[in-house]
């Protein structure tokens, strides 16, 4: 019997995003049965399919405490997720980093601030340009950037919900040089691209004007993204290693496991592998 696999997507996206539908085509190529279907729709029966594959769940930051009890439904039923849910549980916290940089690996220095430790931080990085996330986040949902001390930051930090942030530099080699992701699949690198910000900001992600560019990355990034993915332990299906050079030194930014733009569009070869992989897991 031909397997079923049913891939996650938000309300936003269900009929899944454009750089998805590849992927649609490659796992019937190998041999499976692919349905999108929207992670909160309780009407779905996650149990009538051999696994489910994460992709447009774009939103699961916005309510990651009832995705979090979604990957426990489906992990009831029995029903194998990819990435694993244990692997996708540790990575929904950025707080990761942290536990990576005591593995070895060298991330963009981080500090980890909550309530009113937020202003604390901030308050001893004053006259330097940082840049404040939350720890639970994507697509640079509530992150600031400016100057430690400013009536601007102090404003816009008073802005921010009372949740648990990431205090990092803001690295101008961003701007300049842009920010590295390397696509893996099964633990092999596939394709990477350097994304560049628009003119004056800072912002990566085409949302804000952002663009890539496909690039062979050198043996010392690929080596030091390598390192980072071994790091997580499990091997994952899909995994985007996101980092910045620095001083020629590859610093990880975020090791993307849930829902991370693939760049399959540019790579047929990773869309192919990417199908093929699945099919092997399930």
């Amino acid at each position: 019997m031909t397997k079923r696999i049913a891939l996650a997507t938000s309300a936003d996206h269900a009929e899944l995003h454009a750089h998805d539908l590849p992927l649609v085509d490659a796992l019937r190529a190998a041999g499976l049965d692919p349905v999108a279907e929207v992670w909160t729709d309780p009407s779905v029966d996650w149990s009538a399919y051999d696994g489910v594959l994460l992709r447009s769940v774009w939103d699961y930051h916005l309510r990651y405490d009832e995705f979090t009890e979604w990957l426990a439904l489906v992990d009831k039923g029995g029903v194998p997720v990819f990435n694993d849910s244990g692997l996708v549980r540790w990575n929904g916290d950025k707080r990761y980093l942290l536990e990576l940089r005591e593995r070895g690996v060298a991330i963009v220095p981080s500090q980890i601030a909550a309530g009113a430790c937020l202003r604390e931080v901030v308050g001893g990085l004053d006259g330097q340009q940082i840049v404040i996330k939350p720890t639970v986040s994507a697509t640079a949902r509530h992150t600031v950037r400016g100057v430690a001390g400013s009536p601007e930051l102090t404003q816009a930090i008073d802005e921010l919900p009372d949740i648990v942030y990431l205090v990092q530099p803001f690295l101008p080699e961003i701007q300049t040089d842009g920010e590295w992701s390397l696509m893996f699949i099964d633990g092999e690198f596939t394709h990477a691209v350097v994304k560049r910000p628009a003119a004056g900001d800072y912002r990566v992600q085409e949302e804000y004007g952002g663009h890539a560019t496909v690039t062979e990355p050198s043996p010392a990034i690929l080596d030091s993204a390598q390192a980072a993915l071994q790091a997580a332990g499990r091997t994952p299906v899909y995994a985007r290693i996101d980092g910045v050079v620095v001083n020629g030194r590859f610093l990880l930014m975020e090791l993307e496991l849930i829902e991370p733009y693939l760049y399959l569009p540019q790579s047929p070869e990773a869309t192919h592998k990417l199908a093929t992989t699945v099919a092997t897991r399930l």
